[in-house]
Protein backbone atom coordinates (compact mmCIF):
# COMPACT_ATOMS: atom_id res chain seq x y z
CA UNK A 1 0.00 0.00 0.00
CA UNK A 2 1.08 3.56 -0.56
CA UNK A 3 0.15 6.82 1.04
CA UNK A 4 -2.70 9.00 -0.12
CA UNK A 5 -2.06 12.63 -0.96
CA UNK A 6 -4.90 14.95 -0.04
CA UNK A 7 -6.19 16.88 -3.06
CA UNK A 8 -9.23 19.06 -3.55
CA UNK A 9 -10.91 16.31 -5.57
CA UNK A 10 -10.38 13.43 -3.10
CA UNK A 11 -11.52 15.01 0.17
CA UNK A 12 -14.64 12.83 0.45
CA UNK A 13 -12.56 9.69 -0.21
CA UNK A 14 -10.00 10.72 2.42
CA UNK A 15 -12.72 11.55 4.97
CA UNK A 16 -14.27 8.10 4.37
CA UNK A 17 -10.87 6.43 4.81
CA UNK A 18 -10.23 8.35 8.04
CA UNK A 19 -13.57 7.11 9.40
CA UNK A 20 -12.49 3.48 9.06
CA UNK A 21 -10.98 1.41 11.86
CA UNK A 22 -7.23 1.71 11.43
CA UNK A 23 -4.31 3.74 12.65
CA UNK A 24 -3.92 6.99 10.73
CA UNK A 25 -0.42 8.32 10.06
CA UNK A 26 -0.47 11.77 8.48
CA UNK A 27 2.53 13.80 7.38
CA UNK A 28 1.93 17.55 7.38
CA UNK A 29 4.37 19.25 5.06
CA UNK A 30 4.75 22.05 2.53
CA UNK A 31 5.66 21.81 -1.15
CA UNK A 32 8.45 24.38 -0.79
CA UNK A 33 10.16 22.45 2.03
CA UNK A 34 13.25 20.57 0.85
CA UNK A 35 13.22 18.33 3.92
CA UNK A 36 9.63 17.33 3.15
CA UNK A 37 10.49 16.58 -0.47
CA UNK A 38 13.31 14.29 0.58
CA UNK A 39 11.15 12.69 3.32
CA UNK A 40 8.39 11.79 0.87
CA UNK A 41 10.20 8.64 -0.32
CA UNK A 42 10.74 7.51 3.28
CA UNK A 43 7.07 8.14 4.06
CA UNK A 44 6.09 5.93 1.10
CA UNK A 45 8.44 3.22 2.40
CA UNK A 46 6.79 3.46 5.83
CA UNK A 47 3.38 3.07 4.20
CA UNK A 48 4.62 -0.06 2.42
CA UNK A 49 5.92 -1.47 5.73
CA UNK A 50 2.54 -0.84 7.40
CA UNK A 51 -0.13 -1.71 4.82
CA UNK A 52 -2.83 -2.11 7.50
CA UNK A 53 -2.49 1.56 8.46
CA UNK A 54 -3.71 4.61 6.55
CA UNK A 55 -0.95 7.00 5.48
CA UNK A 56 -1.92 10.51 4.41
CA UNK A 57 0.26 13.28 2.98
CA UNK A 58 -1.14 16.78 3.54
CA UNK A 59 0.34 19.97 2.11
CA UNK A 60 -0.53 22.44 4.86
CA UNK A 61 -0.57 25.39 2.48
CA UNK A 62 -2.77 23.76 -0.16
CA UNK A 63 -5.15 22.63 2.59
CA UNK A 64 -4.93 25.45 5.09
CA UNK A 65 -8.72 25.25 5.38
CA UNK A 66 -8.27 21.88 7.10
CA UNK A 67 -5.02 22.29 9.01
CA UNK A 68 -4.78 26.07 9.22
CA UNK A 69 -5.31 26.17 12.97
CA UNK A 70 -2.78 23.42 13.70
CA UNK A 71 0.47 24.73 15.10
CA UNK A 72 2.94 23.15 12.69
CA UNK A 73 6.26 24.44 13.94
CA UNK A 74 8.66 22.51 11.73
CA UNK A 75 8.78 19.82 9.07
CA UNK A 76 8.07 17.04 8.76
CA UNK A 77 5.26 16.97 11.33
CA UNK A 78 3.53 13.66 11.96
CA UNK A 79 0.03 13.24 13.30
CA UNK A 80 -0.87 9.71 14.43
CA UNK A 81 -4.44 8.96 15.39
CA UNK A 82 -6.56 5.91 16.22
CA UNK A 83 -10.32 6.39 16.17
CA UNK A 84 -10.88 9.74 17.92
CA UNK A 85 -7.62 9.62 19.89
CA UNK A 86 -4.66 11.65 18.69
CA UNK A 87 -1.68 9.64 19.89
CA UNK A 88 1.09 11.86 18.52
CA UNK A 89 1.41 15.31 16.99
CA UNK A 90 4.85 16.77 16.47
CA UNK A 91 7.95 17.29 14.44
CA UNK A 92 9.67 14.07 13.46
CA UNK A 93 13.27 13.60 12.52
CA UNK A 94 13.30 12.75 8.81
CA UNK A 95 14.50 9.25 9.65
CA UNK A 96 12.09 6.46 8.66
CA UNK A 97 13.42 4.17 11.39
CA UNK A 98 12.46 6.65 14.12
CA UNK A 99 8.98 7.02 12.64
CA UNK A 100 8.67 3.23 12.26
CA UNK A 101 9.47 2.70 15.96
CA UNK A 102 6.98 5.38 16.97
CA UNK A 103 4.25 3.84 14.79
CA UNK A 104 4.97 0.37 16.16
CA UNK A 105 4.86 1.63 19.75
CA UNK A 106 1.54 3.39 19.26
CA UNK A 107 0.04 0.45 17.33
CA UNK A 108 0.91 -1.91 20.20
CA UNK A 109 -1.08 0.12 22.72
CA UNK A 110 -4.72 -0.71 23.32
CA UNK A 111 -7.46 1.92 23.20
CA UNK A 112 -7.57 2.29 26.98
CA UNK A 113 -3.83 3.00 27.18
CA UNK A 114 -4.01 5.49 24.29
CA UNK A 115 -6.91 7.26 26.01
CA UNK A 116 -4.96 7.40 29.28
CA UNK A 117 -1.94 8.86 27.50
CA UNK A 118 -4.13 11.32 25.56
CA UNK A 119 -5.37 12.75 28.85
CA UNK A 120 -2.01 12.67 30.63
CA UNK A 121 -0.76 16.20 29.86
CA UNK A 122 -2.21 19.56 28.90
CA UNK A 123 -0.45 19.36 25.53
CA UNK A 124 -1.94 15.94 24.73
CA UNK A 125 -5.41 17.09 25.84
CA UNK A 126 -5.01 20.04 23.48
CA UNK A 127 -4.18 17.63 20.62
CA UNK A 128 -7.55 15.95 21.19
CA UNK A 129 -9.34 19.26 20.76
CA UNK A 130 -7.33 20.76 17.90
CA UNK A 131 -5.63 17.98 15.92
CA UNK A 132 -8.30 15.34 15.32
CA UNK A 133 -8.15 14.76 11.56
CA UNK A 134 -11.54 13.10 11.49
CA UNK A 135 -13.13 16.24 12.91
CA UNK A 136 -11.04 18.59 10.82
CA UNK A 137 -11.99 16.79 7.61
CA UNK A 138 -15.64 16.74 8.61
CA UNK A 139 -15.84 20.49 9.10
Amino acid sequence: MHSTTLHADNRAEVAAALAQDHLIVACLCAAWCGTCSSYRTSFEELAARHPEKYFLWVDIEDHADIVGDLDVENFPTLLIQRHETVAFFGTMLPDPNVAHRLIETIAAQDDAELARLAASTAERRQWQQECNLRKLMGE
